[in-house]
């Protein structure tokens, strides 16, 4: 991919993104079928579905040689990430979504032979693009974000951080999650995963942590994230998979492996 196809296929990226929209704003408001998945609170509506089939199409049709990864079972069932792969969450925070009416966003990383090459997080209700290509930097809207600052300490941040896992749970040992909340400035949970990587990529939090999350939850906001000097691993420092789910710790390098090293055990 060179640079001047990245810029097209970025910019009819974020045409399609945009005109999603638009069409999720005029329908949400409607009455639509809300169903469950793998848990009661595991939601998906049919605007889900709709929204992943339009970009499916869409990139079909445009891009034949391109293949597909999504939450919702359009895309393809991939083995691998050879060639250009599109990494497609058409609601990020659903239950936001069916809840709130705010509060969740369009996803879509293009990946070049397993490597990030462009990112978008579009927040639907807030009409907040945060957008970037690989080697230029991360942009909200037009506004190009500031390189994370390396002046911070745990003591001082905000972490994102769902209370589950400070609970007794499967995944992780709960002792030293309850130990990173008492250290940190403040934890926040905005039931996003796109826009929680979205807000650690401005710097308005300092880390989000959380124990399950596929690759459609994290594409986008990997390629956003590397743009303004940020990390993404799993919780145990490792590279992330981006054909599983994966354990995500998404942070400013300065805190990262603090992170991980006294405040992370997983089970």
């Amino acid at each position: 991919m060179n640079d001047q196809q990245k810029q097209l296929i970025f910019e009819q990226a974020k045409q399609w993104i945009l005109e999603a929209g638009e069409r999720i704003r005029a329908k949400m408001h409607e009455p639509f079928v809300i169903e469950t998945k793998s848990t009661p609170d595991d939601l998906v509506t049919e605007i889900d579905q709709n929204t992943e089939q339009f970009f499916a199409k869409k990139i079909r049709e445009t891009y034949p040689d391109h293949r597909v990864l999504g939450e919702e079972g359009f895309g393809d069932d991939l083995k691998d990430l050879n060639g250009i792969v599109w990494i497609v969450d058409p609601i990020d925070g659903t239950m936001n979504f069916v809840h709130q009416k705010q509060n969740f966003a369009i996803s879509v990383g293009i990946y070049k032979d397993g490597i990030g090459e462009i990112g978008f997080i579009y927040d639907v209700m807030g009409d907040v693009l945060y957008q970037s290509k690989r080697g230029e930097g991360a942009y909200k809207n037009d506004h190009k974000l500031s390189p994370l600052s390396s002046d911070i300490v745990l003591e001082k941040s905000i972490v994102g951080l769902n209370a589950f896992w400070a609970t007794e749970n499967p995944r992780v040992d709960k002792v030293g999650m309850q130990e990173l909340i008492r250290k940190v400035r403040g934890t926040r949970s905005y039931g996003s995963a796109a826009l929680e990587f979205a807000y650690v990529v401005e710097g308005n939090m300092d880390a989000y942590v959380t124990m399950r999350l596929a690759p459609w939850d994290v594409a986008a906001g990997i390629v956003l994230l590397n743009e303004v000097g940020g990390i993404t691993t799993k919780a145990d420092g490792t590279e992330v998979n981006m054909l599983t789910t994966n354990s995500i710790i998404a942070s400013n390098r300065a805190i990262h492996r603090e992170i991980i090293d006294k405040h992370i055990e997983l089970k």
